[in-house]
């Protein structure tokens, strides 16, 4: 009889549940897409900087919430008040760390065609926020690196690292190990056709997916995602064909057709479920509503698994899912 609890009780907590998804998963709005599993065990979801429905305020840096990467809930702002390091400029492409136990958010500061945008960073000792900002890392002129936007924070070996750029290279520099500081000299890992970069390390490679194209073109954007990978964090990276980055390189795994219902997909972030299942994250654009009221770009929040083939990431036809799909697999 008590074995028999054991077994049954043992067999209750690796329950797991899986529910299926349509996409977008979330709607109007979530731009370049940062996202983490918080301590809580809820996933949280960050984005640019956007004005939502009718309201003519922008959320400054919009927050979503899920307990399962596929139902979400808007869950706040990030910042109270705009950062005021850089006299004008909306907040970015964030990235979300979890870093010496607390939520680091790093963010660019920048207008449309700015000779110098910056990367700034906030804490918080919650993935809801609100975060104190730490002011700035560096500004474009200051770091020499034009168009110094979409950071990515990387650590390893007891080192944090951040990596960032928009089509005027891809680079990564040491930051200080309390993270909120560069401590030494950017290095180059992929050319000027790409932007915002998001590395992960799996079966020893570093993968490096990056989009390339245009984000904010509304029904003609042609965003799209490409991969490279290297033994290396800091390369070099090269793709299926032994085509380097710092070529412009890039296996293609994520684009649109004409076909397809969605246009430019891009900027995106992977996340893992409790199978160890990887999640690519993204964002693209609904052809028949392509624009907010304010003209912007509607860019709302998909997600589709990603397929390892021959040590390769992939999405099943290369496409942004249109119909319903199985989800991630979470446990109870």
């Amino acid at each position: 009889m008590i074995a028999f609890i054991l077994v049954l009780m043992t067999s209750c907590s690796n329950n797991s549940n899986q529910t299926t998804y349509t996409n977008p998963v979330f709607e109007p709005v979530l731009a370049d897409p940062a996202i983490i599993k918080g301590k809580d065990g809820y996933f949280y979801a960050y984005g640019t900087e956007d004005a939502w429905g009718d309201q003519s305020e922008t959320k400054l840096v919009p927050i979503l919430r899920s307990s399962n990467l596929v139902d979400w809930e808007y869950a706040g702002e990030a910042f109270q008040t705009k950062p005021s390091w850089k006299g004008s400029g909306s907040i970015w492409a964030p990235d979300i760390t979890f870093y010496k136990e607390k939520y680091y958010l790093y963010y660019s500061l920048s207008i449309w065609g700015d000779a110098n945008p910056g990367i700034g960073v906030a804490v918080s000792e919650k993935p809801s926020g609100p975060f104190q900002d730490k002011g700035k890392l560096f500004t474009s002129e200051e770091i020499g690196v034009a168009n110094s936007i979409d950071p990515y924070f990387y650590f390893e070996d007891d080192q944090p690292y951040l990596f960032w750029g928009s089509f005027h290279g891809i680079y990564g520099v040491k930051l200080s190990e309390d993270g909120l500081a560069v401590s030494g000299e950017p290095f180059q890992i992929a050319g000027d056709a790409f932007e915002a970069p998001y590395i992960i390390e799996r079966n020893d490679y570093y993968y490096f997916f990056g989009s390339k194209g245009s984000c904010c073109d509304g029904q003609n954007s042609t965003y799209y995602v490409a991969v490279a990978r290297s033994k290396q964090l800091d390369g070099p990276y090269v793709d299926q064909n032994g085509e380097s980055l710092m070529k412009n390189g890039g296996t293609t795994i994520l684009e649109s057709s004409e076909s397809s219902n969605f246009a430019g997909p891009g900027h995106n972030a992977i996340m893992q479920d409790d199978e160890g299942q990887d999640w690519i994250v993204y964002h693209a654009i609904e052809k028949e509503e392509p624009l907010l009221w304010t003209g912007a770009t509607r860019r709302p929040l998909m997600i589709d698994p990603i397929i390892w083939k021959d040590g390769w990431p992939t999405v099943e036809k290369g496409l942004p899912s249109e119909t319903e799909q199985n989800g991630p697999v979470m446990k109870d």
